[in-house]
């Protein structure tokens, strides 16, 4: 409620007395702290060097020495998400996040759309006298509000945030970013050859937020959620980060295993005794062979090469976005804001096998269920890191990165969900360089905040009733080392894999994410760990303990119905478009974009994956010289490209980014004047894996100018949201014909269609029965 007017109101102003109380937003408590909340990606515990791995993180070693690390928080095993559980406090079903933005089903708890019961933390926060900033990846805007078009309820500034610097997406390339600036897309500053990376890019926008706040309200405390791209895919770094690691990593991930579990017994990450679990099994014996592992030992030298490679190029990107964010730290200290920070320093999800055994040079394959081969990737294995590559390391890496755990990110074992956390709080923390046993999840940081900032969850935000917050506050744990975890339970369910941890004990359903057997949840065999005392989840306790698997495999049920987990989904990444939000078809098949339009998001465009389509401008070309992109979208790791070049109409499809580009050229000249240009594709059959044959055939007006065979993508062209651009092509160039954005010029687009065949109408078919159904 608005505060009393204390003044007095006349008829003539000069008898009146103003009081401005009403109208002043409240300021924090006395003495509250900074928050700086940094959330990489995809990073297991045996990874960084506070844990006790390879790769050198000075600036989170530092908070590690000035604060604690904690070796039992978890997470729900996938970035988004994990990431609602930050920024409310509630479970990721709670939050409709089940899985990741893009592949929601439209069940209450897998639509995305976080509840406005679930209030985000910066809400709370703004209202109580915080600043509140958002830098680098969101991932938490629901797939169906990602274009321009739409309401932008459920974007950073509709929930709370002062402002959003970053992308909106999963992924991005990290040498050219698909980038958002508080509710608009943008072009980045500037390019790769003048000097241009994401991670250095965020923490100039960081450093820019922090200063512009502090510079006109020096008193005001601030909240700052910092999601640098860093450790998904691509593995994008400076040169010099990646030539680093050269060497480190040659005595292979088998090799890592055995010498990092000491280390971590060493820095007390891990109890004397914990064992090392068996590798991944073998394509032949594991539920979902591209989450195998390839034994070290049975590799060619050149495949030991490309392999250390990629984990180099891992291990630079995620030094490199260190190092920038040591620049923020600079600037903090220097600024005399570090000491009352209170600092989260940690990763969404254990380690990724999304490279598959044979690592990749584009992980767009991976979601296109696309195998990856050595042949492929090893003559690139000089340009890994760079722009010419979109790489991710493979599942071996993957498995050492999780030590000693099995599995990695998507399972409910350790390797999925235990990471890396450091709390620093110098003003608020007397403990220095200490570990942390207490058993914790990603559900308990939004209640340790508002504990520390002196806040509480107020019963409505915003006049919604707020739902209980499912976390508990880790203030407890700060500055005793032995007091008894206060958290009771908790349970996991990504992608069909289910786990329930309660009181030491953690039961764990056998079944694989994207399994190539589907379904049958109820015939899963239940294991049963003592984590208490098998941290590494490495002896089944099932047989002993009967009666106790059966109450947490009950329990699970119970957590499932409360929090909206049902139904279980265990689809494949091609299996996921069927479900997945489409933008419906219009009337008669045909979108119709305006001139200049760039960045329509891939999940906000007409989708022409795996389906018959055309694609036609109606242009007027005034220079005989006129040249530029019609039409683009997606990138050269993925995407396809209709231009004019040399007076000639291009048309390129880059499928994967397997070379050589599809690349079509119309066999006459196009000449000045008023016409209709473009191509359509009539699919034929469909591949071995998923994709599209058929043919296309170039026109310029109604003469055909070239034709032939084309392949086409059955899955997105990738999950970093390069757009459906109009007149140039904003992003990575899609064909190495030209470079980036190559704007229309010497004429003008008067409009471009793309239509799509009737195979482009089954979702729309899908969502009538289910309206009717629900009448």
């Amino acid at each position: 409620m608005p505060a009393e007017f204390r003044g007095s109101i006349r008829l003539d102003i000069r008898d009146s007395v103003p009081d401005w109380t009403p109208y002043l937003a409240e300021k924090a408590p006395a003495g509250a702290p900074n928050v700086l909340v940094i959330l990489y990606d995809d990073t297991g515990t045996a990874a960084w060097s506070p844990y006790g791995g390879r790769i050198e993180m000075p600036t989170m070693q530092r908070f590690a020495d000035e604060g604690l690390t904690y070796s039992q928080w978890h997470t729900t095993a996938l970035c988004g998400p994990t990431r609602s559980c930050f920024l409310t406090g509630r479970n990721h079903h709670q939050n409709s996040f089940a899985t990741i933005a893009e592949t929601a089903t439209g069940f209450p708890g897998n639509n995305t759309h976080i509840p406005m019961e679930n209030a985000f933390m910066a809400e709370v926060l703004r209202e109580r006298g915080w600043s509140t900033f958002w830098v680098g990846k969101n991932h938490n805007v629901p797939v169906d509000e990602f274009d321009q078009g739409s309401t932008k309820r459920n974007w950073p500034l509709g929930r709370g945030f002062d402002r959003f610097y970053g992308f909106i997406g999963g992924e991005t390339n990290q040498w050219y970013p698909d980038l958002t600036e508080d509710n608009h897309y943008i072009d980045q500053p500037y390019r790769p050859e003048d000097g241009y990376h994401l991670s250095k890019d965020l923490a100039d926008q960081a450093i820019a937020m922090i200063r512009d706040s502090q510079q006109s309200q020096p008193e005001k405390p601030w909240h700052m959620f910092y999601c640098p791209g860093a450790n998904h895919a691509p593995h994008h770094a400076p040169q010099e980060f990646i030539d680093k690691y050269r060497g480190v990593f040659d005595d292979g991930y088998e090799a890592y295993r055995e010498w990092v579990l000491p280390r971590m017994i060493e820095k007390g990450i891990l109890p004397e005794g914990t064992e090392l679990t068996p590798l991944n099994p073998l394509p032949d014996d594991v539920a979902n062979p591209a989450d195998a592992v390839r034994p070290w030992a049975t590799l060619s030298s050149e495949e030991r090469r490309l392999f250390a490679r990629m984990a180099e190029a891992y291990a630079g990107f995620s030094e490199y976005t260190d190092h920038e964010i040591g620049r923020i730290v600079a600037y903090l200290e220097e600024t005399g804001q570090l000491d009352n920070t209170l600092v989260f320093y940690a990763a969404d999800n254990g380690a990724s096998g999304e490279g598959s055994p044979n690592g990749s040079v584009n992980e767009g394959k991976f979601f296109n269920a696309w195998p990856d081969t050595v042949e492929d990737n090893l003559p690139m294995i000089d340009k890994l890191g760079s722009p010419d590559t979109y790489n991710h390391y493979p599942t071996g890496w993957a498995a050492a990165f999780s030590t000693p755990y099995k599995m990695f990110k998507r399972y409910s074992y350790q390797g999925g969900v235990c990471d890396p956390l450091v709390i620093s709080w110098p003003a608020g923390i007397r403990a220095r360089g200490e570990v942390r046993d207490q058993y914790h999840h990603c559900t308990d940081i939004v209640p340790t905040i508002l504990e520390c900032c002196g806040v509480e969850m107020p019963d409505t935000v915003l006049g919604y009733r707020q739902t209980p917050l499912a976390g508990v506050s880790m203030r407890y744990s700060f500055d005793d080392a032995a007091a008894p975890t206060q958290k009771p339970q908790q349970y996991y369910e990504m992608l069909g894999t289910r786990a329930m941890w309660k009181d030491g004990w953690k039961a764990v359903a056998e079944h694989a994410p994207m399994p190539s057997d589907r379904g049958h949840f109820d015939r899963d065999r239940w294991q049963l760990f003592h984590t208490d005392v098998d941290r590494s989840e490495s002896s089944d306790l099932a047989a002993e303990h009967p009666e106790r698997l059966r109450a947490l495999v009950d329990l699970w049920f119970e957590e499932a119905e409360k929090y909206d987990v049902l139904p279980l989904s265990d689809l494949g990444i091609l299996d996921y478009i069927r479900y997945e939000f489409q933008v419906p078809v219009p009337r008669g098949g045909t979108y119709v974009y305006g001139p200049a339009h760039a960045g329509l998001p891939e999940h906000s465009a007409a989708s022409t994956h795996g389906v018959s389509y055309s694609l036609l401008g109606q242009i007027e070309v005034e220079d005989p010289g006129a040249q530029g992109v019609i039409f683009a979208q997606g990138s050269r790791f993925g995407g396809h490209a209709l231009f004019l070049k040399d007076r000639r109409l291009h048309y390129v499809y880059n499928f994967i980014g397997i070379k050589p580009e599809q690349h079509y050229v119309s066999d006459v000249e196009v000449g000045t004047g008023g016409q209709v240009v473009g191509v359509e594709f009539v699919k034929e059959r469909v591949g071995e894996h998923g994709e599209s044959h058929g043919t296309v055939t170039m026109r310029l007006d109604e003469q055909v100018v070239a034709t032939g065979p084309l392949r086409t993508q059955s899955g997105h062209f990738s999950l970093a949201g390069e757009g459906l651009c109009i007149g140039r092509d904003s992003g990575d160039a899609v064909s190495e014909q030209y470079r980036p954005d190559f704007p229309f010029e010497g004429g003008r687009i008067v409009k471009f269609e793309v239509g799509v065949g009737d195979d482009g109408y089954v979702d729309l078919e899908r969502r009538l029965h289910a309206a009717l159904a629900r009448d």
